[in-house]
């Protein structure tokens, strides 16, 4: 099962491209939920959201809808500058908070990604550094929640990330990033639990300048890099849900960008 849905939905520049004219930030949501039957919350991982707010995205959305969301950026990348503190990573207090709001969400709620940043060595030395304070981490974490790890240092995408993975049950999220690999490309079963989770980011400084700022319309043609998706999800579609969300600064315009890729897939289950 694929279902396709894009980063975030509160976009101004959307109005007239993708929501109705005269569309208020209020009623984004429900507009998007017309469309689309997922979403990610990208503002989760700048403050964790009010108990009001998240009670609100659920009232707004159909049953069936499913939003998945990011830790905040306090949980899994600490510190307030742009270099993350590894020594302040996982707070307990915070992510107790994070999951209490979202369970708010009930039967809605979708993965919770940790979107990790990229870690260089004064950060953590090897995996293996990474990992030991990773895994005492997952242990901790509800089981009534399914989870996401985000990692995007290439390097670490070995067996032992994902043996660690499996053992928890947690997706590693597939990334489509500037510096990351296609998972085509790697020669590692990828898959590490009973989902999936794709993210397709791109570029984020070439399509803000290709777009001059705004966000609706496809200004980089991504169509060979998508035709690869849709080979290794239609390949895995069959097998496990698989959460696919595009970023604005994938292409362009989010939606198109999910769409695209979901009539490349159908296209191949058509020839088969």
């Amino acid at each position: 099962m694929l279902l396709y849905g894009t980063s975030s939905w509160s976009e101004r520049t959307w109005v007239g491209a993708f929501y109705p004219p005269g569309t208020k930030p209020g009623e984004m949501l429900t507009q998007y939920a017309t469309r689309f039957s997922t979403v990610e919350a990208d503002n989760t991982y700048y403050a964790i959201p009010s108990r009001k707010l998240v009670a609100g995205w659920e009232a707004k959305t159909p049953m069936g809808f499913v939003m998945s969301a990011k830790f905040p950026r306090s949980v899994v990348h600490a510190g307030t500058g742009e270099k993350p503190d590894a020594t302040k990573l996982f707070d307990a207090s915070e992510t107790a908070k994070f999951l209490d709001v979202m369970s708010l969400l009930g039967p809605k709620c979708g993965p919770l990604v940790m979107q990790f940043p990229y870690f260089n060595q004064s950060a953590f030395r090897s995996l293996g550094e990474f990992l030991a304070r990773l895994e005492p981490y997952l242990e901790t974490l509800p089981k009534t929640f399914r989870y996401g790890v985000e990692v995007r240092n290439k390097a670490w995408l070995t067996p032992e990330l994902t043996d660690s993975l499996r053992r928890h049950r947690v997706a590693l999220v597939l990334l489509d990033l500037l510096y990351m690999p296609h998972p085509c490309d790697v020669e590692l079963d990828l898959v590490t639990t009973d989902f999936s989770y794709v993210r397709l980011i791109g570029d984020r400084k070439a399509t803000e300048t290709a777009g001059g700022g705004k966000f609706d319309r496809i200004v980089v043609d991504r169509t060979e890099r998508l035709k690869l998706w849709a080979e290794y999800l239609s390949n895995l579609g069959d097998k496990l849900p698989i959460y696919t969300y595009a970023n604005n600064h994938y292409a362009g315009f989010g939606p198109d960008t999910a769409r695209q890729l979901e009539r490349l897939v159908e296209g191949l289950k058509l020839d088969r």
